[in-house]
């Protein structure tokens, strides 16, 4: 008996998701609590598990498909892994038939670069065409994936090698086969002399001439499709810049007095609390400050009203390979330096290891983001709407400035402010650039007002 494999809830505000990756594939065994496929909502991607051992029947729903909760994705079928009687893409392995003829194997398929020589496939270990209802009989020693990308670029997969395990042909053969392809097309030259002296090619028009060749070439272009985070992230971004009324003020931080503070402590701190001593819980301590004493950077706009929070949730912008995320540090004016520090470790660990839960992503009253991590100098932060501020951190530079009469040297760092002009006057946002500016450069205003 089938079991269907079908859409999670996906969680509060979210109605569908886009398949991801299949991490099985048809005719692969599994087993119950096994990670079979990934769905990527707006906010995070979700793990969809087995929920009982068998074989991975048909593949229903397909990489970048737009699915509901509740929709079949595939099925889940009784068996201990063989091939299943009418999957295509199960093909037999010449190293594993070796003296037999009725047992074979799948393997899944490859999409790493072959370690050693291409692996030869004897023509007996293929199915016939009439066995495959008179298919390519090479289908069967690729994925669908694979097989849509050869029809696209109108390859014949008997053509091709497949250096994959067992023969199977993967996305990098496709690509040598293309690049192979271009070379022999652009050195082929006439065989015969009997054939008719073809006339001259009229020169091309200026449209034609500027006009580029639309035939992709996978050794100069890639298409990669976005990711649902990605997809949403642009509109989000786009969103923001055209409802709110977007200004960003700046200043510069002279850091000399939180790094000799960090200095002294950091090797004390990181013993006693298990972490380091970072830069974040010290602007995180000073922002807090700072909204304190202008509520309306804390505020978010509804309508005609204006809602003022007498919560500090704050959000940290944390990089990662699929975009940028924002989890949310609840009631962090409550926090010390160190539980700031680990608070910000463990968010960042689950944004890499991509287990954030959508609980870490809701909510927030105002952000931090850090590109001095990057090197970034000086940038314009984009708000992270429906908030009104986002303070931006920037690398360390040493700088010569004069203090008392005197040029020195100093660890200086520039700040940005992006506000919604709408809720937050231009005097107002100044006034909060300094305000931080104060209690870290004496840091023990932040143990009075931060």
């Amino acid at each position: 008996m089938a079991i269907e494999i079908k859409v999670p809830p996906l969680g509060e505000s979210l109605v569908d998701a886009v398949v991801g990756q299949w991490l099985k594939g048809e005719g692969d065994a599994i087993n119950r609590g096994d990670t079979i496929l990934e769905l990527e909502t707006d906010k995070v991607n979700l793990e969809v598990t087995a929920e009982d051992d068998g074989v991975l029947g048909a593949i229903q729903r397909q990489e970048g498909d737009t699915v509901t909760v509740g929709e079949v994705l595939g099925t889940l079928e009784a068996g201990d892994g063989a091939p299943l009687a009418d999957n295509p893409e199960a093909a037999p392995d010449p190293a594993a038939v070796e003296g037999s003829d009725t047992e074979t194997t799948t393997e899944p398929e490859s999409t790493d670069a072959p370690g050693g020589p291409p692996a030869t496939q004897p023509a007996t270990t293929e199915p016939a065409a009439s066995e495959n209802g008179g298919e390519d009989p090479a289908a069967g020693r690729a994925a669908p994936a694979v097989r849509r990308m050869a029809e696209e670029h109108g390859i014949d997969l008997a053509a091709v090698s497949g250096n994959g395990p067992g023969g199977r042909i993967t996305r990098d053969d496709l690509f040598a086969h293309l690049a192979m392809a271009g070379k022999a097309s652009s050195s082929a030259t006439p065989q015969s002399t009997d054939e008719p002296v073809a006339k001259p090619t009229p020169a091309p028009t200026a449209d034609q001439a500027a006009t580029p060749a639309t035939e992709a070439d996978p050794a100069r272009e890639e298409r990669v499709r976005l990711s649902r985070r990605r997809q949403t992230i642009a509109t989000r971004l786009v969103e923001a810049q055209q409802t709110a009324a977007m200004l960003t003020t700046f200043n510069e931080i002279d850091l000399t007095a939180v790094m000799d503070l960090r200095s002294r402590r950091k090797d004390a701190f990181k013993e006693k609390h298990g972490v380091g001593l970072g830069f974040m819980s010290f602007f995180t301590k000073a922002a807090i400050g700072a909204l304190k004493a202008f509520p309306n950077v804390n505020a978010e706009l509804q309508g005609n009203e204006l809602v003022l929070k007498k919560y500090y949730d704050i959000g940290i912008a944390v990089g990662v390979e699929e975009g940028l995320v924002v989890p949310v540090m609840r009631n962090a004016d409550r926090m010390t330096f160190a539980e700031i520090e680990q608070t910000i470790v463990e968010l960042a660990g689950k944004a890499r290891d991509n287990k954030l839960a959508l609980a870490d992503l809701q909510g927030g009253t105002f952000t931090i983001t850090n590109g001095g991590i990057f090197g970034s100098l000086l940038s314009t932060p984009i708000l992270n709407t429906p908030q009104v501020g986002i303070l931006g951190m920037h690398t360390i530079q040493q700088r010569p400035i004069a203090r008392d009469g005197e040029v020195v040297i100093r660890p200086m760092m520039y700040v940005a402010l992006t506000y919604d002009h709408r809720i937050v006057d231009g005097s107002d946002a100044v006034r909060f650039l300094v305000t931080i500016k104060t209690l870290l450069e004496d840091p023990v205003n932040l143990l009075l007002e931060g």
